[in-house]
């Protein structure tokens, strides 16, 4: 049986590759989108980025309405501000794997505590691209142990 899977992406990912390779590498999201829709097997990929809060919480809303499997978020700068993001993410009701390119607890004060993980079924954090290759097999592990 097909399922959808929401690969959701926050601000400023749309300039990787370009922006601070030592820290976020030099993979793009281009990328990160195939090797996405590699992993994703019989499951249907909906693989979206934004710069804008409001966009990524549409989208959230989007995937509660349409009843997708499980998210995978990479909410990037939101992770650490944003109520409404994590409001939105509370009412989905099924697994979210947050995502981070960077080891976040290696980082500065500002971009260690995520909001975002208090809803989280999982959180992986600091594997670079290829995160988004395990957030996925461990999301459609769940996924497939929940059925």
């Amino acid at each position: 049986m097909s399922r959808t899977i929401h690969v959701l992406n926050g601000p400023n990912l749309d300039r990787l590759g370009k922006r601070e390779p030592e820290i976020y590498g030099r993979t793009t999201l281009a990328e990160i989108e195939a090797l996405c829709r590699a992993e994703a097997g019989n499951d249907s990929i909906v693989f979206r980025q934004t710069n804008w809060e409001g966009q990524l919480i549409e989208w959230i809303h989007e995937a509660i309405d349409t009843d997708a499997a499980g998210l995978v978020i990479n909410p990037a700068g939101l992770s650490f501000r944003s109520i409404p993001l994590v409001d939105a993410l509370r009412m989905f009701p099924r697994p979210i794997v947050e995502l981070h390119i960077s080891n976040i607890h290696r980082r500065d004060a500002l971009h260690q505590h995520s909001l975002v993980s208090t809803v989280a079924t999982a959180v992986i954090a600091g594997l670079g691209a290829r995160g988004y290759g395990v957030a996925l097999r461990a999301l459609r592990d769940m996924l497939d142990e929940a059925a």
